[in-house]
């Protein structure tokens, strides 16, 4: 019998400078380069089974099988690593999910990071970081991002080779994120079908790449200085330029709900507080809130006031993509 395992760990991370559109549906090339934050608090733990004992292709999440529909998202993903190892074995998958699915707290970006990872190791293929970070792309795009820690930045690039990701800043100099999760239901509008959309039909889509860009580069800048508060302030505008996109689509639709709105308007309070603290908003109602680590413990506690209802997460900066030498479930 032939078979070839290996458990993995990955963080997800939170993008500051968003990833809105995908310039190739197939190879995930985005229309913009994309800067993020991996997050400690949030991560997937994933084992592969590659055997010759297996029929078919298997995927359990959170100790439930999945279904065939489930299984086939994943099945092509795993072929890349396949076809790199030149084995033709059915795999079985586990994943327990620290991150509540589609809710817009990046899932996709741990569960394709830490799976790419896994195949690595079980297939012993020989493989850079960078490199890995372009076969997670084709998993999830913000999947590139979550195999390097701290400040990452994701090179578009043209074709698979050159978009890839690079670890910009280890950010272990007091950053912390502080998770307001308003709503961890799955999503009404997937992420993909909401690019799609908006490419298709936003009149403001034309301005997105060339502005997230600009902001980029400014953000690049920030962070070499390590002024947190003009890196928040970047990363504010950036995510209310995103969601302008969608207002602006036909017809519009819109990833805020009244709580979400609520909640940036708490920040902007804390700010009047003195305190350093600017929301992100990704592809769902959830806002994540940037600050120092000094504060973040107080930010956290006026949210859970304000928003009782809420389940509210503090997390350090992350690590890149770990290993495992034994399953703890």
């Amino acid at each position: 019998m032939t078979t070839y395992q290996a458990m993995a760990r990955a963080h997800t991370n939170i993008a500051l400078i968003k990833y809105w559109g995908k310039a190739d549906n197939q190879l995930f090339i985005p229309m913009n380069s994309s800067l993020s934050l991996t997050l400690e608090a949030l991560y997937t733990d994933t084992k592969v089974c590659f055997s010759d004992d297996l029929k078919q292709d298997s995927f359990r999440l959170n100790g439930e099988l999945q279904s065939e529909a489930d299984v086939a998202k994943i099945s092509p993903f795993l072929d890349l690593f396949r076809q790199l190892a030149q084995v033709d074995l059915p795999c079985q998958v586990e994943s327990i999910n620290h991150v509540p699915t589609g809710a817009g707290l990046a899932s996709s970006a741990s569960a394709f990071a830490a799976l790419a990872a896994a195949c690595r190791q079980a297939l012993a293929l020989d493989l850079t970081d960078q490199e890995l970070s372009t076969y997670a792309r084709r998993g999830s795009g913000s999947a590139t991002r979550s195999i390097f820690p701290g400040f990452v930045k994701w090179n578009k690039g043209d074709r698979h080779e050159n978009s890839y990701a690079v670890p910009l800043d280890p950010a272990d100099w007091g950053v912390a994120m502080v998770i307001l999760a308003l709503n961890t239901q799955h999503k009404k509008i997937p992420s993909r079908q909401g690019m799609a959309h908006t490419i298709e039909t936003s009149a403001f889509y034309p301005a997105w790449p060339e502005l997230a860009e600009k902001q980029l580069k400014e953000m690049e800048s920030a962070i070499d200085q390590r002024d947190l508060a003009q890196i928040g302030q970047i990363a504010e505008a950036n995510a209310m330029a995103m969601h302008a996109t969608m207002l602006a689509s036909n017809p519009p639709f819109t990833y805020f709900e009244p709580a979400s709105l609520e909640a940036m308007d708490q920040v902007r309070k804390l700010r009047d507080q003195g305190y350093t603290a600017y929301f992100t908003m990704d592809a769902g109602p959830n806002i994540k809130v940037l600050c120092p680590s000094s504060e973040s413990q107080a930010i956290a506690q006026a949210l859970a006031q304000a928003f009782p209802q809420a389940q509210v997460i503090t997390s350090q900066v992350g690590p890149g993509i770990q290993s495992l030498n034994h399953w703890p479930y």
